[in-house]
């Protein structure tokens, strides 16, 4: 394997992956990177570089900022030795960048992106807030310790700064001094083994006393401390030394806490050198413009538009390439320098890729094989720009492919038994692929022999292919084409550069019938292929404008549904502020009835028509189009056919009632509820002849057309609309005589159920009330009788 990543350049294409490692960590799990030939351990890091991918392109970017390599810090913590500040502070950096990743994946989960491998991972990680706490509280982020680590580093810091104090304060008078000063080679106050000291002329040295630490080059100059601040320099040592001891102190008991956290730390810089790797296939997928390849390993592999990830974007040819579906076997010819290594090199490059776990440079859509085993015979010495391969060269590496290959292989083979004689290597080469496709394994083949054109004509499950070459412009144009052999281009090329016409007419008479039919073969499938790709094309510009004005009329209708959807909401918010309006005056109406009833005074015809009148006014006007009229009964002709208990309807108040007693032919005495009125037979519309006499003849009614129900349905109506309904209606049952009715308000929640019932119990005509029976109703139903 290590051979043919090295041919194929994958090393050179982890170096491009390993770019985008954000840690030491990331950039050390790349370079373990290697192709997996288990296929769910592919897919499972498949789909990590997938949710990788999903959060750069909704996130942006993915916080991996701090984290460090720190697993060196860790061991020697565990074994008590000492960490220093800067160790210290690589751990505290290192928790507070897991922690805050474990944070962006939580707010991403809360964002409802699909996650699982990256939930898994920050799950895992254990945010160590109190250790990160404790050194940030005790080292600075200069990885200086803090005053703040201890109340005795405080004080000794204290005490160290008062000695720098006093020192100074002592030399600086010396330097000030108009005597002294003649006497120093500089007014300054300088530091030697960690003393102050002052600059003395070397004729002096005798003034001051004291300690002398150092001196010029010249010996001119003396460092001296002098007497009168030795004793303070000296305490000034002690303190330092003090602050050092200290320091340590601190150091060991941080370090010990480090050692506590050993197991914990370790997961975490686990999980984050992971994280980071995942993050850098992610970015790099970005980068390529990758996919997530469909997965199998069964031998299938389908590029769609592949591109070789080390060529520039634009310098490369995307090609589609296939493989291990209709045919097992490719052979793909071509001039030089065409394309055919690249292709090659394309097909396994970016199986290994995809094995790793990497997305790969090609179109939604396309499909990997996870093989056991990769081999290609390209030749060390060969790149994608030159091929200085030999026959015996190639021929050792195939001897070595052949005894190892097996039927979940994959196998390359670039100019196969090219450096030899053409007869024989063009044999050699149909025997070699004869023996891989009895062998089962998928191999793709480069050939300049004609005679392998034919091969794969005769051969169940090999393909032709090439890469085309542009006559016109002596340039190939690198797109591969599956399917058609390549053409030699060698007589044409030859015309296009002014070869004479008889040279080249006498060169193919010199070429066998049999090759001459093949080219004509191949002439022609390239004519075919070309005129169907400008089908295409005109059929895919039919099929972009045909989708274009399929978009533009979803739009228009979905624009017409939104205006009409408005539209309906407007109408009827009006139609529910008219319904509401009218409810309202039409209550108002009702309590102005009671008023009168409780009077127990018989009501005026004025007072009846002026009711009238309010609710007629109370009714929203409701405008509707294309509504057949109800054709209305006429008034009544013949007087003398209407008996007491017919009903009839007196137009002039559109009021129904029934007929209580003749006073003439042309006048009856007709009761509208609980008023009795005289009119006139020209007022009354017969409406319908009780069978039997009820109980009470008054009728209510309900709207304008209907008589009372004796049932109320309130289901699917509003808390409040139904209590309304549930006023009315019990005014509209007294009217009309009942002694029961039922009121269906449906089991639900329960809410509706208990408002009715309440409101039954402070009614003044309610005397009893009841849950429906079996056949009844049950619980959804309440039975009310009334005095």
């Amino acid at each position: 394997m290590e051979r043919v990543c090295r041919v194929l350049e994958y090393n050179k294409m982890k170096k491009q992956l390993m770019q985008h490692a954000s840690s030491s960590l990331g950039k050390k799990r790349v370079e373990k990177l290697m192709p997996s030939t288990d296929l769910e351990e592919v897919r499972h890091a498949q789909n990590g570089t997938f949710e990788g991918a999903k959060i750069l392109r909704l996130k942006g970017q993915a916080p991996l900022g701090g984290i460090r390599d720190i697993r060196a810090s860790i061991k020697r913590a565990a074994i008590s030795g000492m960490l220093n500040e800067q160790e210290l502070l690589d751990i505290a950096s290192t928790i507070y960048g897991s922690r805050r990743f474990k944070s962006f994946i939580e707010q991403c989960i809360e964002d409802e992106i699909d996650l699982t491998i990256l939930a898994s991972m920050a799950e895992d990680i254990i945010p160590l807030t109190d250790l990160e706490r404790s050194i940030k509280q005790s080292i600075d982020e200069n990885g200086e310790m803090l005053d703040s680590a201890s109340p005795q580093l405080r004080s000794i810091r204290q005490q160290i700064r008062n000695h720098e104090s006093s020192v100074r304060s002592k030399l600086e008078s010396m330097t000030r001094s108009a005597n002294s000063r003649k006497m120093l080679s500089d007014a300054i106050i300088t530091i030697r083994n960690d003393r102050y000291v002052i600059p003395v002329k070397q004729e002096y040295r005798g003034q001051f006393g004291g300690l002398i630490h150092d001196q010029s080059s010249s010996g001119a100059t003396l460092f001296i401390e002098p007497d009168a601040v030795v004793s303070i320099n000296n305490q000034l040592r002690e303190a330092r030394v003090k602050e050092r001891q200290e320091i340590e102190r601190i150091l060991h008991e941080l370090t010990g806490e480090v050692s506590e956290e050993e197991d914990n730390l370790k997961l975490v810089v686990d999980t984050m050198e992971e994280v980071d790797f995942l993050f850098a296939k992610a970015y790099y997928s970005r980068e390529i413009k990758g996919s997530q390849p469909t997965l199998n390993d069964e031998g299938r592999l389908d590029f769609k538009k592949a591109r070789h990830p080390l060529i520039p974007g634009d310098e490369i040819v995307p090609i589609d390439v296939e493989l291990g579906n209709a045919f097992q076997s490719l052979v793909i010819t071509g001039p030089n320098t065409g394309g055919k290594t690249v292709t090659l090199k394309t097909i396994g490059l970016l199986t290994l890729m995809a094995q790793s776990g990497l997305h790969v440079p090609c179109d939604e859509g396309s499909e990997a094989a996870v093989f056991q085993q990769i081999f290609a015979d390209i030749g060390d010495e060969q790149s994608i720009e030159q091929s200085l391969s030999t026959f015996s060269s190639h021929m050792t590496n195939i001897v070595d492919i052949l005894d190892k290959l097996d039927h979940e292989s994959l196998v390359l083979f670039d100019e196969l038994g090219a450096g030899t004689d053409p007869t024989e290597g063009a044999a050699l080469a149909i025997s070699i692929l004869d023996y891989v496709y009895k062998v089962g394994a998928r191999v793709a083949a480069t050939t300049h022999y004609s005679e392998l054109k034919g091969y794969a004509y005769n051969r169940e499950g090999v393909m032709n292919a090439s890469v085309e070459f542009d006559v016109e412009t002596l340039r190939p144009t690198y797109r591969l084409m599956i399917g058609v052999p390549g053409r030699s281009n060698a007589f044409a090329i030859s015309r296009r550069l002014g070869l004479r016409e008889d040279i080249i007419d006498e060169a193919q008479s010199q070429i066998g019938a049999d090759t001459n039919k093949i080219e004509n073969m191949i002439a022609s499938l390239d004519e075919s292929r070309k005129q169907a790709e400008s089908e295409q094309e005109k059929a895919n510009e039919h099929r972009i404008q045909a989708e274009k004005l399929h978009r533009d009329l979803e739009k228009e209708y979905e624009r017409f549904e939104r205006d009409k959807e408005r539209a309906m909401e407007e109408a009827e918010a009006k139609a529910h502020e008219a319904v509401q309006k009218a409810k309202q005056e039409a209550n108002e109406i009702i309590e102005y009835l009671r008023e009168v009833q409780k009077t127990n005074l018989a009501i005026k015809d004025h007072e009846l028509i002026e009711a009238k009148k309010m609710l007629d006014e109370a009714s929203p006007e409701l405008k509707s189009k294309g509504k057949k009229k109800t054709k209305e009964k006429k008034p009544i002709a013949n007087a003398d056919k209407l008996l007491p208990g017919d009903e009839v309807k007196v137009i002039s108040f559109d009021q129904k009632g029934h007929i209580v007693d003749k006073v003439n032919d042309k006048e009856f005495y007709v009761q509208l509820g609980m008023m009795k009125m005289k009119v006139k037979a020209t007022d009354l519309q017969y409406m319908s002849r009780p069978k039997q006499e009820t109980k009470s003849p008054l009728a209510a009614v309900r709207g304008k057309d209907a008589h009372v129900k004796t049932e109320l349905d309130l289901r699917g109506e509003r808390y409040e609309d139904a209590m309304l309904l549930v006023d009315k209606y019990l005014d509209d049952a007294l009217l009309a005589g009942y002694n029961q009715v039922s009121i269906i308000h449906g089991k639900g929640t329960g809410a509706l159920r208990k408002g009715v019932q309440e409101k039954l119990k402070r009614h003044r005509s309610v005397t009893q009330t009841r849950m429906g029976g079996m056949n009844e109703g049950g619980s959804g139903v309440t039975l009310v009788q009334f005095k």
